[in-house]
């Protein structure tokens, strides 16, 4: 069996990062960055917008390629490789689906604890690259 494909975005507002509060398993009531598996027939590009219409209800553009994560043991489920892009939102108002109970801006330096999946070294990539401060 091969892995599953899935990609999770960054939108970053006002120097700070949107966050899901998780409403399903696994990582119910963790918070996590928004994202989901790639169909097949799909780019990893069209899966990320897709993926933040279907989550968020906004529009966004790709401001870049953050990385690809593929720790086997990142998803409990199976072994899932995730392309993560840094995202900028274009246009729409947040409307959360079924998968999220909340939404959160976090300041960098604030992350909550709970936080799930590998979502915790993706967003400290995030800061390393940027060399975010204070």
């Amino acid at each position: 069996m091969s892995p599953v494909l899935s990609v999770d975005g960054l939108i970053i507002e006002d120097r700070k990062i949107i966050l899901l509060k998780r409403a399903i398993y696994p990582f119910k009531d963790f918070w996590v960055l928004p994202g989901g598996k790639v169909k097949y027939g799909e780019t990893v590009e069209q899966a990320i917008v897709r993926e933040i219409k279907e989550e968020l209800g906004i529009k966004i553009r790709i401001k870049r390629l953050l990385g690809v994560y593929s720790n086997p043991s990142r998803d409990p489920r199976y072994h899932s490789v995730s392309i993560a892009y840094v995202l900028k939102r274009i246009s729409g108002k947040i409307k959360l689906n079924f998968e999220a109970s909340q939404f959160k801006y976090f300041s960098l330096n604030k992350l909550p604890k709970k936080i799930g999946f590998d979502h915790r070294k993706i967003i400290n990539d995030f800061k390393k690259l940027t060399n975010y401060e204070n």
